[in-house]
């Protein structure tokens, strides 16, 4: 099999447009959480995200061509292009064709183009049929912002589409793994974005009652592992990331982040909405087993970039699972979960925490969970409270877990020779 490794990455969230301005956001504890500007939310129980702002879609795909694209996939198309310039694989934003057969694509998304589907189905039941955009199918579909993102870049390897809600990130970065190990390319970019902060998305959300009801204090209602969380914050945004084989890198002389050393995937089979310990034990167990084959018996996992979505079942069961998982291996590393700074993400949060847990590596910080603020004993592990923390890490694991019961979790090791 093919040693698979990282060498480019792109993201845009509510904390900043590229990879290093929304990590230093990160390191110094912002958050991207505030009232919601997209729509007006006034008659909403719900009225805050976290919203990318001074976002100019035009920008990167030109008036005529943007209106035919959803808001997701102008993000996913942003953060692709920066991690396509920082793999250095690109010559006037396309890779040559002696290479474009076997460099693919994986997509993702939780629900994709969420805004148009509101959009064209009130103009559906008020104007009629005939008002409906012929772009609206194109610009809705999950698997366009991959077809978006091939035309551009000239990728024409596999084309492939997650669509595993709040796993889709994680499960594209493994998908991708999986297609290099197997020697069906050489080059994969993988790429999560979600944009589903409209009246539908926010509305649809809040009648399951699982987002935050605090929107007298925005910046602290996002608050994951901590006694009085309320429920999520959803945010917007995309991360991508280039994947290559070992081989591949090297010939090229490419920059190496990391190795990817494990994935793993599992099912709940148990609620559509209510999460197990069980599975994302399992999807954790798999994963580390797997490392353990690629990077030896005495693998050290050093972070976990938590699911920690700041909803009461969610972050109990993890707890419980994490200190399961590392039972009898090693003390359970440090966690923390960088939702209350970037909101949740949905589909995009694999591709974006995956990010941040390399940068974490790289530059030897972990990330705070911020909005700590107090304990909650079924919540007892090291959560890097409110402030980061310099750290040497050289294995990172990140966790995603999804409606439906399905959860991917990723570990990543310093690249060695």
């Amino acid at each position: 099999m093919q040693r698979v490794v990282i060498t480019g990455l792109g993201m845009i969230n509510a904390l900043g447009h590229n990879v290093n301005e929304s990590f230093e956001a990160i390191k110094q504890g912002q958050t991207g959480v505030d009232k919601i500007t997209l729509f007006d939310a006034s008659n909403f129980s719900v009225q805050i995200a976290a919203e990318v702002k001074n976002f100019d879609q035009n920008a990167i795909l030109g008036k005529k061509e943007a209106k035919k694209a959803d808001r997701f996939i102008h993000l996913g198309i942003h953060a692709a292009q920066e991690a396509m310039s920082d793999a250095n694989i690109v010559t006037d934003n396309k890779v040559d064709d002696s290479i474009a057969n076997r460099f693919g694509i994986v997509s993702a998304a939780g629900i994709g183009g969420l805004t148009n589907i509101e959009k064209n189905s009130i103009i559906c039941g008020t104007r009629g049929p005939g008002k409906i955009s012929p772009f609206f199918i194109p610009s809705a579909l999950v698997n366009m912002l991959g077809g978006f993102i091939t035309i551009q870049h000239n990728l024409k390897g596999p084309n492939l589409s997650v669509v595993t809600a709040c796993a889709a990130g994680t499960h594209a970065i493994a998908d991708a793994a999986k297609v290099l190990m197997l020697g069906n390319a050489d080059q994969m970019l993988v790429v999560g974005a979600e944009a589903a902060i409209c009246g539908a998305g926010v509305g649809g959300f809040a009648s399951m009652k699982a987002l935050s009801t605090r929107n007298d204090d925005p910046k602290t209602a996002s608050r994951p592992f901590d006694k009085g969380r309320d429920g999520f914050v959803m945010g917007e945004g995309s991360g991508a990331l280039v994947l290559e084989t070992l081989e591949s890198a090297q010939k090229r002389g490419a920059k190496i982040y990391a190795e990817v050393i494990g994935f793993g995937e599992s099912g709940d089979a148990n609620h559509i909405t209510t999460p197990t310990q069980d599975g994302p034990l399992r999807a954790m167990q798999a994963a580390y087993e797997m490392a353990q084959r690629i990077g030896g018996e005495d693998l050290h996992i050093d972070y976990v970039n938590a699911h920690g979505t700041s909803t009461p079942i969610n972050d109990k069961n993890e707890t419980g699972a994490l200190k399961e998982l590392f039972a009898g291996k090693q003390d359970c590393p440090p966690v923390s979960s960088t939702k209350g700074q970037t909101g949740h993400c949905l589909g995009a949060a694999g591709t974006l925490e995956a990010i941040i847990s390399l940068k974490a590596m790289q530059e030897g910080i972990i990330p705070p969970t911020i909005n700590q603020f107090e304990k909650d004993e079924e919540c007892d592990l090291d959560y890097v409270p409110n402030t980061a923390r310099a750290a040497t890490l050289n294995t990172v694991m990140s966790n995603s877990f999804g409606f439906g019961g399905t959860n991917g979790v990723l570990i990543l090791k310093k690249f060695e020779k």
